[in-house]
Order: C-alpha cells, then sequence, then structure tokens
C-alpha cells in the first residue's frame, strides 16, 4: 500500500481554519441623510475594520457620496450614528479628522491657485501629536512622485491624474486610521488608475484602512476584500470577491440578489 498522501486527503485532515475576527474600526449605524424632502441615505449600516479595504459600490445617485460626507460631518446627519472604535465621530471635519479619518472627495477639491507643496502642507497640519505616522513624507513622496517633481506648481496646473496623486498625498499626510475614498479612478486614464490603486494597496498594506467607493463594480469587487452594495440610499447586500459583477449589477435595477444560485 502507498504510503503517498493526496492532496484531497491531506486537506481533509487538515484542521479547519477559522478567520480571525477583525476589531471593528468605523462602525455607521442607520445612517439617514436628506436633502429638503429627499432622502438620499435611508438607515444605511456597516462597518470597517482595522486594516481592512472595504468597497462601497452602486449606480449614480445611490447615495454613496453623501454617506461619505455624513461621516465626515460634511453634511448633517438626519439620523442614525458614526462611531470610531466606539468613540462617537463628531458632526465636525476639523474635529473627524483629528480622530483619525481623511477623505479624498469626488473631484478632488485642491486649491488650485496653491502651490502643490501648499496643498500638502495642510495635510500635514492636521496630523496628530504625539503619534509616529504609518506613512512619514519620504514614503508619501516614493508612492507619488508628482508630489516632488511638481511641489513648486500651482496644483490647478496639473493634469486630472497629477491632482488626484496630490489629494490622495494631502490625505495620508494627515496619518489617518481611515481613508476615505469617492471615485478615485473618475477621468483617469487605465494607466493612471493602475498607478493609483497600486498605491492604495501598499498603504492598505501598512496598516491604514480604506473605504472605497467606486461606480466600477467589477473593479471594486477585485480589490476590495468586501463590499457593500448600496441602491436608492439602502445597503443591498453584502458582496465579496466571489460575487459575480453580473448579480452586483443587476441589483441596480431591482433585481433580487443572487449568490451561487440562492437568493440572499
Amino acid at each position: 500500500m502507498s504510503g503517498t498522501v493526496t492532496r484531497s486527503e491531506a486537506t481533509a485532515s487538515a484542521p479547519e481554519r477559522v478567520p480571525m475576527p477583525v476589531a471593528p474600526l468605523l462602525e455607521v449605524s442607520n445612517l439617514g441623510v436628506t436633502y429638503g424632502r429627499a432622502q438620499a441615505v435611508d438607515g444605511v449600516t456597516f462597518s470597517v475594520g482595522e486594516g481592512e479595504l472595504v468597497g462601497l459600490v452602486g449606480p449614480n445617485g445611490a447615495g454613496k457620496s453623501s454617506t461619505l460626507l455624513a461621516i465626515m460631518g460634511e453634511v448633517r446627519r438626519a439620523a442614525g450614528e458614526v462611531r470610531l472604535r466606539g468613540a462617537p465621530v463628531p458632526a465636525r471635519p476639523e474635529n473627524v479628522v483629528r480622530m483619525g479619518l481623511a477623505m479624498v472627495p469626488e473631484g478632488r477639491h485642491l486649491f488650485p491657485s496653491m502651490t502643490v507643496h501648499e496643498n500638502l502642507e495642510l495635510g500635514r497640519l492636521a496630523r496628530r501629536q504625539g503619534r509616529t505616522p504609518r506613512l512619514d513624507d519620504a514614503e508619501v513622496a516614493t508612492l507619488f512622485p508628482v508630489t516632488v517633481e511638481f511641489a513648486r506648481r500651482r496644483a490647478g496646473l496639473l493634469s486630472g491624474g497629477q491632482q488626484q496623486q496630490v489629494a490622495i498625498a494631502r490625505a495620508l499626510l494627515s496619518d489617518p486610521d481611515l481613508l476615505l475614498l469617492d471615485e478615485p479612478s473618475l477621468g483617469l486614464s487605465p494607466t493612471i488608475v493602475a498607478s493609483v490603486f497600486s498605491a492604495l494597496e501598499r498603504i492598505n498594506s501598512l496598516g491604514v484602512a480604506i473605504l472605497l467607493v467606486e461606480q466600477r463594480a467589477e473593479m471594486t469587487l477585485e480589490f476590495c476584500a468586501r463590499s457593500y452594495v448600496l441602491v436608492g440610499g439602502r445597503i443591498r447586500f453584502e458582496a465579496d470577491r466571489s460575487t459575480s459583477v453580473e448579480t452586483v449589477v443587476a441589483s441596480f435595477f431591482g433585481a433580487a440578489p443572487v449568490v451561487s444560485g440562492n437568493r440572499l
């Protein structure tokens, strides 16, 4: 009788690995956002763990940007609460940044008449005192060489891709525990998108959690460990890398999500 153990036999005899729980970092509970009589976000609840890479996908008008803005205190929360490591997150953006949250909004929102260096200084000013940053200035410069190459150029003169890199660098220089990104691929060439997402992988590997809002469902599902599907201001379901993009896109149009042949 052969003493060789087949792969299937080895797998069967091996103890089952139980995934280690991820400590909660951001917890959003029953979040509501209204604009006049319009309900943009309706009872949204989700979480991001320490060091996690989480996506938030949905069609235009789903409430993705409003959710991020409400977390940061940029728009009023009509309902619900936001907590970071169990502590309530205030509704004032400057205080939110000092707690360890940073956001790169859609459209970058750099100060166009200021130089790249001056824009980056705004990120450094928001750093929490008494901490060693996860990414120091040299690491940020390595990830985004444009910040050094065009340091003295006015930010408004940069290309869209260059501005996006400066905006992410500015957010990182505040030393966040969680980085929120709103449509970072919007309007960028495939080459620049690949460069930006490669940098995000490195950032996440250094322990910075990321909440990524994207309309490109396929790219988000592949990039993030798990993603929440937001439609009509509500979370439809939670997806992971095994969820097909067809399932996610179908939910944009009202179809019930189906995973592995079973309706959720």
